[in-house]
């Protein structure tokens, strides 16, 4: 039996592959169940938000609330760390009022702090680096849909960011094969491909970097994208918009290189006209609101596994 109670959850690295299918298989059960467990009753979660959400804040919050707990949810600014205390502090005091932090930041940094100084579990909302909730929920959406997850293939197009560094890490572990088609100089971190491509020799997935995204596309399963111009990256909008557009558009004529069953995802929000034509977004490929239904259902399994009910 897989335990997974009082862990922190910053990162897919951490993780095992059978780790991961224990928490895609209790999501899959408590979705289905008639009397859903209620592994947080009586406890309380702290929900800090350093940038905007939509899909995790909602997410989340009503996971929480269907487990039987309480969220309490705070912008940055409207705790003492937007007055200069410091992250370590403030995770000393969190642990005294709270069962979990669940924290959505712009360094990846600030999320170790917090796991390295609260005796509480710590869940990676979102960072600079990576967004595991969200990689992990996308494969959930490719289990229900495929019915399986291994061979598959998964075209990335686009920047390799923090959720392109996550499903690297997510498909490598649990055995798809991930292209990611980039513009030079936006490529994934050496250090997450270099992780990806050592748990790929042991799951037996393929991992690569291509600059075509026709190569990327060849024979997948499913075309994802992302944003060209991520939360923090404001600043480089017309070069980044320079460099990936209009050859890094994922547009149906993009489709006629996958398979003929491929499916598309997004992470959301999308700037259509930007990664992805509306006719794509919107058409019958799309399985982008499943992927974001999936969110909760995620949510709910990874909570239940980290309190206790894997």
């Amino acid at each position: 039996m897989v335990r997974l109670e009082g862990r922190d959850f910053l990162t897919l690295k951490d993780f095992t592959g059978e780790e991961l299918q224990a928490i895609l298989r209790l999501a899959l059960k408590i979705e289905g169940a008639r009397f859903p467990p209620k592994p947080l009753k009586g406890k309380s979660l702290v929900m800090l938000f350093q940038k905007p959400s939509t899909r995790t804040r909602v997410s989340f919050e009503a996971a929480i609330r269907q487990l039987g707990g309480w969220p309490i949810t705070l912008g940055w600014g409207e705790t003492q760390l937007g007055r200069g205390e410091t992250v370590a502090d403030t995770a000393r005091t969190l642990e005294r009022y709270a069962d979990g932090i669940i924290a959505r930041v712009f360094r990846h940094r600030d999320l170790e702090e917090l796991a390295a100084h609260a005796s509480i579990p710590v869940i990676n909302a979102l960072s600079d680096l990576y967004h595991p909730c969200q990689a992990l929920s996308d494969m959930l959406t490719i289990l229900k849909h495929f019915g399986k997850l291994k061979g598959l293939k998964l075209a990335w197009i686009g920047d390799g960011n923090n959720v392109c560094h996550s499903l690297l890490l997510a498909c490598s572990k649990l055995g798809l094969n991930m292209s990611v088609a980039c513009p030079q100089g936006f490529e994934p971190k050496r250090e997450v491909l270099e992780e990806a491509l050592k748990e790929a020799s042991t799951s037996g997935s393929r991992i690569e970097v291509v600059r075509e995204p026709s190569t990327a596309a060849f024979a997948a399963d499913i075309i994802y994208t992302d944003v060209f111009v991520s939360m923090g990256f404001e600043a480089e909008r017309e070069r980044r918009i320079k460099a990936f557009l209009p050859k890094y558009q994922v547009t149906p004529a993009l489709f006629k290189h996958a398979k003929p069953t491929c499916v598309f995802m997004h992470c959301l929000p999308a700037h259509r006209g930007e990664e992805v034509v509306d006719e794509v977004l919107d058409g019958p490929q799309s399985i982008v609101w499943k992927q974001a239904e999936n969110r909760l259902h995620l949510q709910k399994g990874l909570l239940a596994a980290l309190y206790g009910k894997a």
